[in-house]
């Protein structure tokens, strides 16, 4: 009898932690829809073609670790319509993750209209009034759309600051690319020059005035002056497209394996780029 009261005990503590944890996570995934300011700058991190979570958990942690908290993470429907889940709350650096329900949608401006819809959400409902982008890989794509279209807007935060991670402004490899094909001027506008592009170029106007930029990105030095997936020019041809804003400009590369196109945003070195630059 005395053993069954003890398995009893330790059903009844299995249970209660089961339970807590269950509780816990269904706190975080929540749908939130109290108008709560978390503070400003926010800083929103834009996953990749394919992407999702694990494309920016590890910056995320990174910036943890240095100040930042992440406080809302905003799913993106293909209708364009965003659930916000997590613990809104006032932080000094608050943190946003976004992710597209349609990871991989091709049409950069329906990506951009995406990130218009949470800058919209995260202004009416969560008091920002600034806000920083981190992208990595299309996501830079889907900032463009968004800052050229409606980073202007009255109805968005104002933009600070873009780390652009592995952009492929210019085309990527083996699709519209090949390696050491896009040559550079002196302004970094690329020769040749593809659709998307062309299209960002026609539009490079409306870039936000005084934008804080700082461009990533890798070479696996292979002789490809590539990251496996993105050509280094490809990547460097951002500099033409926000010149006119008279944004803050700079650029780092990466070098080695850990340089590689996927692999740049689990690399330490490129987190701790992204916090320094953004003051976590």
């Amino acid at each position: 009898m005395k053993k069954t009261w003890i398995w009893v005990g330790v059903v009844v503590i299995i249970a209660a932690i089961a339970g807590g944890f269950w509780w816990q996570q269904s706190q975080q995934n929540a749908p939130v829809t109290d108008k709560v300011a978390i503070g400003n700058p926010a800083t929103i991190y834009l996953h990749g073609f394919g992407g999702g979570p694990g494309s920016t958990n590890t910056l995320i942690k990174n910036a943890e670790k240095d100040g930042a908290q992440k406080v809302l993470t905003a799913t993106v429907a293909p209708s364009g319509k965003v659930t916000w889940t997590g613990d809104p709350q006032k932080v000094k650096h608050p943190i946003i993750q976004v992710l597209f329900t349609n990871n991989r949608n091709p049409d950069y401006t329906v990506d951009g209209t995406w990130v218009r819809n949470v800058m919209r959400g995260l202004k009416r409902q969560y008091g920002v009034t600034e806000v920083n982008i981190v992208a990595h890989s299309m996501g830079n794509m889907a900032a463009m759309f968004y800052a050229t279209r409606y980073g202007n807007d009255k109805d968005v935060p104002t933009l600070k600051a873009y780390v652009a991670i592995a952009g492929h402004y210019d085309g990527i490899l083996g699709r519209d690319d090949q390696p050491n094909r896009i040559k550079l001027n002196a302004q970094g506008y690329p020769t040749p020059v593809n659709e998307t592009y062309a299209d960002l170029v026609r539009l490079r106007d409306k870039f936000p005035k005084n934008v804080r930029v700082l461009n990533l990105y890798g070479n696996l030095e292979d002789g490809s002056n590539s990251d496996g997936r993105v050509a280094n020019n490809s990547s460097r041809s951002l500099k033409y497209l926000v010149a006119p804003s008279q944004a803050s400009y700079r650029e780092q590369m990466f070098k080695g394996k850990d340089a590689q196109h996927s692999a740049l945003h689990q690399n330490p070195a490129v987190a701790k780029a992204v916090d320094d630059f953004l003051d976590f």
